[in-house]
């Protein structure tokens, strides 16, 4: 009986240990993206011994990766009543917490975690700053602060240096972050990751030769170290969108590194989604369409499919998949919408409520799709970046008062770096979608928006001549002659101040003579002295300008 005794205690020993290794490898796993692998670790320890509660902690972890909230739930709740680190599972009710904006509650449970911790103990710590630094809604100084209690404890662990990195590059704070990462992998030179972080703070300062450096050296040293790919990829990206004259160059290289992640990681749908992701922020949306197909293959009920068939179809062209898909995936309460599903659905309803012959316009529909596009702008002003071109080609197709409704919600955002330009083409839409054969009379109303979007142009960059012609011309529709003079004024004294090789320009030379002939029509009823000394300045330019010789017999 004492042989068996001993026997059970050593197979016991054997288990745990067994265990233990299990969840390092499953620890691994995360690091490495390899989040399926680490699901199927996970889930067989739990299988073999269901009170474990730091086996049901990882795997909520994984799903709050992979943002699958309801399992997480489960296995948080699940964890709770284990056996050993239940009380991990807190923190990880504490993260959906800080998710939803409660963080009264999430400091609650916190606390519950940490109130009997022994004198020498920090993974809750380690935790607890991890929920604090990826939250989506981030307390980064909360983070460093709670993880510097970790590191009081035992300053050289590997994993709380890694995470106050993480935690000071949330918080802008460079150099810190940069000594903590260094720390990290001084201490455990097999945490790739702590190295990976330092061409990752070279990403962020946009010096993309240096970090493609630092990550080619984590390559060099565990070529099949997944992660390191995907942040190879995003540099190229970054890099190509800050030299455009080699965009397609770096995008390419871009795409050829996702594709290495990919490989290196799993081809679950979940990487196919970030996949997917990454070809959106790469405008490569035929490889897009081709992604979206193969996950329905996978699994045709999950709705963040149809954003990626949304976006797609949109971009090639086929409008009514893609207002079906994004209709579909906004109408259902429980997906997490961003302001990208809103904005292609309204660029979808616009695009089929004009006609092949850009003449003829659904207005009801089109009206549907400005409301979804204003809708994108008020959830995140930074995507009004891309109403721009769009409002450039409805622009060019002479649809200037579509074209305006776009401009309208673009100008919202005044931080956004075309603010000046879209400005510029608002008022010139307004002012020519008042000035075509078919108007009977303009719309005083409309004239003014525009005065007033030129007028923003101007306040922002005044040596920008052209918005004064324009406001000049707005002006004399309005038949505001003061302000006609005073713009076609202001007009002549800007090209002037650029020098005489701007005003021997034939386009400069013709809006000068239009200048002077307009401003001299709105002083012929005031002021005829005027409005001679005007007409003879344009003459001064131009001695056959038929308008100002009638224009001159007229008032004599």
């Amino acid at each position: 009986m004492s042989k068996f005794k001993v026997l059970s205690i050593a197979l016991l020993s054997m288990v745990s240990i067994s265990h233990a290794q299990d969840i390092s490898q499953a620890k691994k796993a995360i690091d490495a993206e390899q989040f399926e692998s680490a699901k199927t670790i996970l889930k067989s320890i739990i299988n073999a011994k269901p009170t474990n509660g730091t086996a049901a902690f990882h795997l909520g972890n994984v799903y709050m990766l992979q943002n699958n909230i309801d399992s997480a739930k489960i296995y948080y709740q699940k964890g709770l009543t284990g056996t050993e680190g239940a009380k991990l599972n807190n923190i990880g009710f504490g993260l959906i917490d800080l998710d939803n904006g409660n963080a009264a509650a999430a400091e609650a449970k916190f606390a519950s975690v940490t109130k009997d911790l022994k004198k020498k103990d920090i993974e809750e710590y380690l935790f607890i700053g991890r929920a604090y630094t990826y939250s989506l809604k981030p307390d980064y100084k909360k983070a460093i602060e709670v993880l510097n209690k970790a590191k009081t404890i035992n300053p050289l662990d590997a994993q709380v240096n890694l995470a106050l990195g993480n935690a000071y590059y949330g918080d802008k704070n460079q150099n810190e972050a940069y000594s903590a990462y260094r720390n990290a992998y001084s201490i455990d030179n097999t945490l790739l990751r702590a190295k990976m972080q330092l061409g990752v703070l070279l990403k962020g300062a946009k010096a993309y030769t240096e970090a493609i450096k630092a990550f080619d050296e984590v390559v060099a040293i565990n070529p099949n170290y997944g992660p390191v790919y995907r942040e190879i990829a995003e540099t190229y990206y970054l890099w190509g969108r800050n030299e455009p004259s080699k965009f397609r160059v770096y995008v390419d290289k871009a795409l050829v590194n996702y594709e290495k992640y990919l490989s290196l990681t799993d081809y679950s749908l979940n990487s196919r989604m970030r996949h997917a992701d990454f070809l959106i922020v790469a405008g490569e949306y035929k490889a897009l369409e081709a992604e979206a197909n193969k996950m329905v293959e996978l699994d045709k009920v999950n709705p963040r499919i149809l954003r990626y068939l949304g976006f797609s179809a949109y971009q090639n062209g086929n409008y009514d998949v893609a207002i079906k898909s994004l209709d579909s995936y906004i109408s259902n309460s429980s997906n997490r919408v961003i302001a990208l599903d809103y904005q292609n659905l309204g660029f979808a309803k616009i695009k089929k409520s004009i006609n092949a012959d850009a003449k003829t316009v659904d207005t009801v529909l089109f009206d549907s799709g400005v409301l979804d596009v204003k809708k994108s702008v008020e959830m995140e002003p930074g995507v009004a970046i891309n109403l721009s071109e769009f409002g450039k080609k409805l622009y060019e197709q002479k649809l200037y008062k579509q074209a305006a409704a776009i401009y309208e919600i673009a100008v919202m955002n005044k931080e956004s770096k075309n603010y000046v330009l879209d400005n510029f083409y608002l008022g010139n839409s307004l002012y020519f979608d008042n000035t075509g054969k078919d108007v009977v009379k303009p719309d005083p109303t409309a004239l003014q928006r525009a005065d007033l979007a030129f007028a923003a142009v101007i306040e922002a960059a005044p040596s920008t001549q052209d918005a004064y012609i324009y406001r000049a011309r707005t002006n004399s529709l309005l038949e505001n002659d003061e302000m006609t003079i005073k713009y076609y004024s202001d007009y002549i004294n800007v090209v002037t101040a650029k020098g005489p090789e701007e005003l021997a320009k034939p386009a400069v030379i013709k809006k000068i003579i239009e200048s002077y002939n307009t401003s001299a029509a709105s002083y012929a009823n005031t002021d005829k002295v005027k409005a001679k000394e005007y007409f003879n300045k344009t003459l001064a330019i131009d001695p056959t300008n038929q308008y100002a010789l009638d224009s001159l017999k007229t008032l004599k």
